[in-house]
């Protein structure tokens, strides 16, 4: 299967999405329970944002990507607003299941690895030999897991710099296997991603 270069998609949407981002943004910081945590949550997303503006003429992706992308980016606004261990969705869901804990977290590292997985696959098409296949899906898990590794690796920065003014940011809820489940659920996400989503980002690839 050869997949084409994406062009960019209708230039419409990536100015809406980008546009609803930024108002969700602003109203995510409207009484965050702390806006040092809040910071740290949305920065992947600020980051994001940037990258993503500043290549929109080299690389633009296609609607699929931009559309998850966001989609995260919201996820990790409701967190910062919060702080994950407290979002009152997850604390429906905790009482309403009997569980332990908040699952919001579970969530956010689940979309750490189905978003990323899209985004590594996409790039990997588009800027190296790689082709659809098995090769493709190991090195797009890959890319993933090193990207929750690093995150950890922030986390447990924030947490050496901070003490325990971090713990809202770290948001481990008392777990101390919190950093191998995070990586679990990434995983899980990115292999959750490739399972459902390869077939329609092909297409997306094609059509475009």
């Amino acid at each position: 299967m050869t997949v084409r270069p994406a062009t960019a998609p209708p230039r419409r949407e990536p100015a809406v999405l980008l546009a609803v981002g930024l108002v969700a943004l602003a109203i995510s910081a409207v009484g965050a329970k702390s806006i040092g945590t809040w910071f740290l949550e949305v920065a992947a997303a600020i980051v994001a944002a940037v990258i993503l503006v500043a290549t929109y003429r080299r690389l633009p992706l296609s609607p699929l990507a931009y559309r998850l992308i966001l989609a995260h980016a919201l996820i990790l606004m409701v967190g910062g607003h919060w702080t994950y261990a407290e979002v009152p969705a997850g604390d429906w869901v905790r009482d309403t299941l009997g569980l332990a804990r908040n699952p919001y977290d579970r969530l956010g590292h689940f979309a750490q690895g189905f978003v990323p997985a899209i985004v590594a696959r996409e790039v990997l098409l588009r800027r190296t030999p790689l082709r659809p296949g098995a090769w493709l899906a190991a090195l797009v898990m890959c890319v993933v897991m090193a990207f929750s590794a690093t995150w950890e690796l922030f986390e447990w920065l924030s947490a050496v710099i901070g003490g325990s003014a971090a713990d809202d940011f770290l948001g481990t809820q008392g777990d101390v296997w919190d950093t191998q489940w995070d990586m679990f659920c990434a995983g899980l996400g990115a292999a959750t991603s490739l399972l459902l989503l390869t077939r329609l980002h092909d297409k997306q690839l094609r059509t475009l």
